[in-house]
């Protein structure tokens, strides 16, 4: 297939088709924060921290340990991740346990996950 074939080259607005589609297009606030739901997901360090929070819930030494990151490194991004309402905080005595937000997290990890990989066996 050439590049002229992927050209629409025409003029005619399919009136009844925008009109459905503008009525279900969702408020540009929500359409802000689910950008910023994956800019969130954008950086590699808290793809990372949410793939091992993913397996258990873990302090931030152990997250620190497993990542071979520092521990203020790691706490900036549980941070980042924390505002982004991705992962929550539980305390228990002295120590602060991390595990994904919801649900949805994990679905949109493992959806990822498993769309990468199935392009990578692709290859």
């Amino acid at each position: 297939m050439g590049k002229s074939e992927l050209v629409c080259d025409c003029d005619i607005i399919h009136k009844d088709k925008v009109l459905y589609v503008k009525s279900k297009m969702l408020d540009d606030d929500v359409l802000i924060s689910m950008a910023d739901f994956y800019k969130a997901l954008s950086d590699s360090t808290r793809i990372k921290i949410i793939n091992v929070i993913n397996e258990s819930e873990l302090c931030v030494c152990d997250i620190a340990s497993i990542l071979n990151m520092t521990k203020s490194a790691v706490s900036h991004q549980l941070k980042n991740l924390r505002e982004m309402n991705l992962i929550k905080s539980r305390k228990q005595g002295k120590e602060v346990y991390y595990s994904l937000a919801d649900e949805h997290v994990k679905e949109v990890f493992d959806i990822s996950k498993i769309h990468v990989l199935e392009k990578i066996d692709e290859i």
